[in-house]
């Protein structure tokens, strides 16, 4: 097993702003203190709202400085990339339909980016934000977060490491039941998130089936290349499908996706099964300190997050607790963002990373998301299988992020 190397401290905390997530958002929240569980960042501005009042408001409750409180996110990225204590990266966690155009605007600034999924509403759009962050070389991290469980990440290195032999089967699925009920309020409004005109064609492929789809394809090292998609609406009626069934092929794997966020009973019921020739592999969200991997006609073995032998150092050093006390999403999270802080501070400061050190979500990874849900929404509709695979230039090259070229720092992955 190789040498375990633990994370570099930081020199300094890297600045964070954010543009979106205020007035009570979850997903703000979420993003707050996984920066500050992670101890590699100080929230110092923030759009958090479009309102001015709301702005305001939430720039209070948040205890930013007024004259870094704004409600209108170009204004922002210019005025924190002339500030002399200017941001050192924003946070995106908006409605799905600003990602790219807020990035877009941090990116011409020379700001490094955090975004949320899905990166974009089209691939042209996804690919346009790819090209930016090569040729700036900034750092572009996207949060799918699951893929910072340490667990995950021993399900990644066991499978590089050869230990499931070669794989036959991918199965990922992910089942929620919050849109059961979601639908048009007495006024006719919907929620973004069921609204076309700010989703896109797919409302739980775009919003849930992009997780599973990174997180099979994250774990396994297999891209998804073609899907066979069904959608439908299982709750109450809305525009968009609250639940979709695709077989898939990750290369020449195949396997399934399944999603639903009407699935009555269900919470986060995110899991994923690999089957090789030697073992198959179980993560369940739900017990995300936990790995199940079970050797051809033999017992299973159970793997468990904490300060203890049998992990692979992709998995030690996002670590949290000693075995024994569970680790959570919010660890996930703040181990995304440890690893974010570390690739911003390592670019800035001309630092290269070992090799391996970091595994962070890409701008590629989200591109390729985005790929994957226009290819299921033209399955849906055609009854054929579509590819889904991303193409885009990936030249070899020195860059800001793990895996993709441009100028800048390298950091790999």
């Amino acid at each position: 097993m190789p040498t375990f190397t633990p994370f570099p401290p930081p020199s300094r905390l890297m600045r964070l702003g954010f543009v979106g997530g205020g007035a009570g958002a979850f997903i703000g929240a979420i993003h707050a203190q996984a920066a500050r569980l992670s101890s590699r960042w100080e929230i110092v501005a923030g759009a958090l709202s479009s309102d001015p009042d709301r702005a305001r408001q939430s720039g209070r409750e948040w205890l930013l400085p007024s004259d870094r409180t704004y409600a209108d996110f170009r204004t922002m990225a210019r005025a924190e990339a002339a500030h002399p204590q200017g941001i050192d990266a924003v946070a995106i966690v908006t409605p799905n339909h600003l990602h790219a155009p807020v990035a877009e605007a941090f990116l011409a600034e020379g700001i490094d980016v955090i975004c949320d999924k899905p990166l974009a509403p089209t691939v042209e759009d996804a690919l346009r934000l790819v090209e930016a962050q090569q040729a700036s070389g900034l750092v572009f991290g996207v949060t799918y977060a699951y893929a910072a469980y340490s667990m995950v990440r021993q399900a990644r290195a066991m499978i590089r490491a050869g230990e499931l032999g070669d794989l036959r089967q991918i199965h990922v699925e992910y089942f929620q039941e919050f849109a059961a009920t979601l639908i048009a309020d007495a006024g006719g409004k919907q929620p973004w998130r069921v609204d076309p005109a700010r989703s896109g064609g797919s409302f739980t492929t775009g919003d849930i089936g992009t997780h599973a789809v990174h997180l099979a394809s994250f774990v396994t090292g297999q891209p998804a290349t073609s899907v066979r998609a069904d959608f439908h609406v299982s709750g109450e009626p809305k525009d968009l499908e609250d639940t979709a069934f695709c077989h898939m092929r990750f290369g020449c794997v195949p396997g399934t996706l399944m999603v639903s966020q009407a699935a009555i009973g269900n919470q986060c019921g995110l899991r994923l099964r690999v089957f090789g020739t030697k073992a198959a592999l179980d993560w369940n969200q739900e017990r995300g300190d936990e790995l199940i991997v079970t050797p051809f006609d033999a017992p299973a073995q159970r793997y468990q997050s904490g300060f203890a032998g049998g992990l692979y150092p992709e998995a030690r050093r996002l670590a949290r607790m000693p075995r024994g006390c569970p680790e959570g999403i919010l660890e996930a999270w703040a181990n995304l963002y440890t690893e974010l802080g570390l690739a911003v501070e390592a670019r800035r400061t001309g630092q290269v990373l070992p090799d391996g050190m970091l595994g962070y979500p890409t701008v590629k990874d989200a591109a390729a998301g985005v790929a994957f849900v226009e290819a299921a929404v033209r399955s849906n509709e055609s009854g054929s299988w579509e590819d889904c695979e991303l193409n885009a230039s990936t030249d070899e090259g020195s860059t800001g992020e793990p895996g993709l070229p441009g100028k800048g720092v390298s950091v790999q992955s």
